[in-house]
């Protein structure tokens, strides 16, 4: 299976609609996919603005979303954020990503993540942070898949966050 890591683009809207589709009401991941698409220009727009820094919203800072494509299919979605604000430190990390349902299980979302991280490294980003809920054993298994060791633990209501580092030296 050969797939590449692209940037959003206008071409590939129709798989990006039918990828929000096949997701329905599953907690999307990362959080670009929640950006209102209904008008698609608009939301490349927001997606460019949020690389460049720009309309930030409070809290949030500069990132950049990638695509991984085979063919013509958009099969899975990643997040590098630039940098870490504190929030960020505590839960969140650098990389946020997504495979689309049907294609889960065929080991794309480590190949997401390396092709991620070297995005991270040609941004100077080291060591890279990345989070994962303790109970998501499959994104636990990917992150130490892709060289992350176990960092710290912490619980944010409840819920226990993993935070994974990977030494991108």
């Amino acid at each position: 299976m050969f797939s590449k890591l692209i940037k959003p683009k206008e071409s590939f809207q129709s798989s990006y609609i039918t990828y929000i589709e096949e997701l329905g009401d599953e907690e999307r991941y990362p959080f670009p996919l929640d950006f209102d698409h209904s008008d698609f220009g608009a939301m490349l727009d927001k997606i460019n603005d949020f690389e460049q820094g720009r309309n930030l919203p409070e809290g949030y800072v500069a990132s950049s979303t990638y695509w991984l494509i085979e063919d013509d299919e958009l099969i899975g979605v990643s997040n590098l954020r630039h940098e870490l604000n504190e929030s960020l430190k505590t839960a969140g990390g650098h990389i946020g990503l997504g495979i689309r349902p049907s294609y889960r299980g065929q080991g794309l979302s480590i190949q997401l993540l390396n092709l991620t991280l070297e995005k991270a490294k040609k941004k100077g980003i080291n060591p890279a942070h990345i989070h994962c809920y303790k109970d998501n054993t499959a994104s636990a298994r990917m992150i130490r898949a892709c060289g992350g060791e176990l960092d710290s633990e912490l619980d944010e209501g409840g819920v226990l966050v993993q935070r994974y580092l990977v030494d991108l030296s």
